[in-house]
């Protein structure tokens, strides 16, 4: 299998990205551009809309599943190239579609090897975005049958040297909890707000209280992250003082434990801004992102398979603030993440100019073949 078929599956990926939960066509197009060269043992629909591809070399030994995702996000293309999306509104700006090309291309490596054990399960996994997906694979009796010693998985990180690898003892990850305030109060005619109950000064407190909550500082214990991502209030009615309002949040900490502690404190500047505003409120707690761990062992062969390949090592000492539904994956099992650099002059995660750069395919397969080949040839 060559770069170029792996580069030209990258921008097919992306042209037709899907969001989490919906990634039907991605899993077909992975699942026919391996059964296009190979015969391949496949467990369809796995936690969702999954793929898990199985290549078994013996019933005894190690299993190490390398996982990938398979969503996009719903944000709007910039950029203008051939393999721009074609779905509006919807765009792979997390470079998923990068990584499943990785694990796509090592099927065909794996297909020439002769290892005498263990088994290799490559996970393209569904929902990564919303924090559902790991779950769902992980209470789906057939990932569990296949009984994971190690899961390895990989992230492109932009504003880092290109083809570098950064690892982190611990946690490789935050935790990462959202929450949706509905705030319900009494509308009035804008002539006489004094007959109605109106969230606009409750919200505005709101926001400055949490905003005090925060610590933007990751090497620190108690860093603590509140993010305002999404408010609306009343309608576009000019005749009508607003009785509705709705503010959502992510909240970013080092910990569950911390995350709790955070937690608590919102819950009780709700409570307490929005009795003093008379507003009955709701809040809906979702999209949970526990902290990825990487096991010692694990990171230990994904720094000698870098130094192997004498990739330049960067040995991060804070977690990333990002948070990884791979860390419910690290909960259960021996698992590490690790990252490559995108290149110094790429755009973040999450921008709507952003794309996966292709350098970097045959760094993240030469990772993950050195990490198979550490652990099915000197199983700890």
């Amino acid at each position: 299998m060559s770069l170029e078929e792996l580069t030209l599956l990258r921008k097919e990926l992306h042209i037709y990205p899907e969001l989490s939960g919906q990634e039907t066509e991605t899993a077909g197009r992975i699942k026919k551009f391996i059964e296009k060269y190979h015969n391949a043992k496949i467990i369809e629909n796995i936690g969702g809309n999954g793929l898990a591809v199985i290549t078994e070399f013996s019933n005894s030994g190690p299993t190490i599943v390398i996982r990938c995702e398979l969503d996009a996000l719903p944000i709007v293309e910039e950029n203008n190239f051939l393999h721009r999306s074609i779905n509006k509104g919807i765009s792979h700006k997390c470079g998923h579609d990068g990584h499943m090309a990785i694990v796509a291309g090592l099927f065909f490596w794996l297909k020439e090897q002769n290892f005498k054990n263990g088994k290799v399960i490559l996970l393209f996994q569904p929902a990564e975005e919303t924090g559902a997906g790991a779950p769902n694979v992980l209470n789906d009796n057939r990932f569990s049958e296949l009984k994971p010693d190690y899961i390895f998985a990989l992230h492109n990180v932009p504003g880092h040297p290109i083809h570098s690898i950064i690892t982190i003892n611990g946690n490789f990850s935050s935790t990462v909890q959202s929450v949706a305030i509905q705030l319900k109060g009494k509308e009035s005619h804008s002539a006489e707000p004094e007959y109605g109950v109106n969230p606009a000064l409750c919200i505005a407190e709101l926001i400055q209280k949490f905003n005090r909550l925060n610590n933007n500082d990751p090497a620190k214990e108690d860093f603590r992250l509140c993010v305002p991502i999404y408010s609306s209030m009343g309608v576009k009615s000019y005749g009508i003082s607003a009785g509705y309002g709705e503010i959502h949040y992510t909240l970013r900490t080092k910990s569950i434990e911390k995350m709790e502690g955070l937690k608590q404190d919102v819950d009780r500047i709700l409570l307490e801004v929005c009795s003093k505003h008379k507003l009955p409120y709701t809040a809906k707690w979702f999209d949970f992102f526990p902290a990825v761990f990487n096991d010692e062992f694990c990171t230990q062969v994904i720094t000698e398979t870098a130094k192997m390949h004498n990739y330049d090592i960067i040995n991060k000492i804070t977690p990333f603030k990002f948070g990884e539904d791979f860390g419910w994956f690290s909960k259960k099992h021996k698992a590490a993440m690790f990252g490559i650099g995108a290149g110094l002059e790429s755009p973040a995660l999450h921008q709507a100019n952003y794309d996966f750069p292709d350098e970097i395919i045959e760094t993240g397969m030469n990772m993950f073949k050195g990490i198979i080949k550490r652990i099915l040839t000197h199983p700890k």
